[in-house]
């Protein structure tokens, strides 16, 4: 039976982990602490990251990451962005990968572009509208698994498809990995509406304008025009702007009602997409307006209603 390497055991990855090996999947889950997985062991439930969701008894937990990888015929690397270049670093180049992080490199990069450069050779992504506090429970949910490597897209999705997980392909690698990541920004404007109470119409109507932000991004980048309007675009984009299971929407409703989400550790990926967006709209002279708001209010260049006026039409400009 082929075997999966789950590398990274925060919510998502503690999630998937557990919803492969409920089905009869040969899985083992891999903790980078050697103290968090002991208490992962004793506990049979993450507590810091996916509170609630019981771990089975005999699922494989690990700190070892030569034992996690020992035979295993695919490895999900579902670290925060910003560790995934360290953990590539240390995986043989002949081992196939799914990159499971909605983020981009400390530079910028796609992080599909950072393995491949690395020297990987199966390289792929998993991205879709997935709340790991549902996949964790069994609940129906459905992705996508993008490579340009069309044989490769289908092999990860045999092994990842499950009859509450459906897994969908496709090679448009660069638009499904990229919707992943502005959808983040854009979820923690929707927090602030939130946050200031601004109404659904008011939701509405950024999500929608949104959606047209991704598409000009995706398709500066290369990307396929249908993918906007899928489950790693349009799907995502509404999962994550409308539920209380989204971090990023959290944050941005925290920023609503006058707090800092920054403060806790815990990595949220678009307040740190939000800052490698902006610069690269700059450096192509990109028209972002909606990364370009959050990023003025989390700069503290404007104010949230003179954000909300930006958007709006009115001319509030930064002081």
């Amino acid at each position: 039976m082929a075997k999966v390497a789950v590398l990274g055991a925060g919510g998502w990855g503690t999630a998937l982990a557990s919803m492969l090996h409920q089905h009869a999947r040969s899985v083992v889950l891999w903790a980078r602490r050697p103290e968090f997985t002991q208490e992962l062991l004793t506990l049979r439930e993450n507590r810091d990251y996916l509170p609630g969701v019981p771990l089975p008894d005999d699922l494989p937990i690990t700190s070892d990451l030569e034992q996690a990888l020992d035979h295993a015929t695919l490895a999900l690397v579902v670290v925060p962005s910003v560790g995934v270049q360290e953990l590539l670093e240390q995986l043989p180049r002949e081992m196939p990968i799914v990159l499971c992080a909605k983020g981009l490199g400390k530079g910028g990069e796609r992080l599909t572009q950072i393995a491949v450069d690395m020297g990987f050779q199966k390289v792929g992504v998993l991205s879709g509208p997935n709340h790991a506090e549902e996949v964790g429970r069994g609940l129906p949910a459905a992705t996508v698994v993008a490579s340009e490597d069309e044989d490769f897209a289908t092999l990860a999705q045999t092994f990842l498809m499950t009859p509450t997980f459906r897994v969908y392909t496709s090679t448009d690698l660069v638009g499904v990995e990229l919707g992943g990541v502005l959808k983040n920004v854009i979820a923690v404007a929707a927090g602030i509406v939130d946050g200031l109470q601004l109404g659904d119409n008011a939701k509405s109507a950024l999500m929608t304008r949104a959606l047209k932000e991704m598409q000009r991004y995706l398709s500066a980048q290369g990307a396929e025009e249908d993918t906007v309007f899928g489950l790693s675009g349009l799907g995502d984009l509404i999962a994550t702007c409308t539920s209380q299971h989204s971090r990023n929407r959290a944050a941005g409703e925290k920023i609503g009602q006058g707090q800092d989400p920054r403060q806790g550790g815990k990595v949220i990926e678009g307040i740190r997409s939000t800052y490698l967006l902006h610069e690269w709209a700059k450096t192509h002279q990109a028209d972002l307006p909606i990364v370009e708001v959050v990023y003025n209010v989390l700069e503290n260049r404007i104010t949230l209603m003179q954000g909300v006026s930006i958007l709006m039409g009115r001319k509030a400009k930064p002081e």
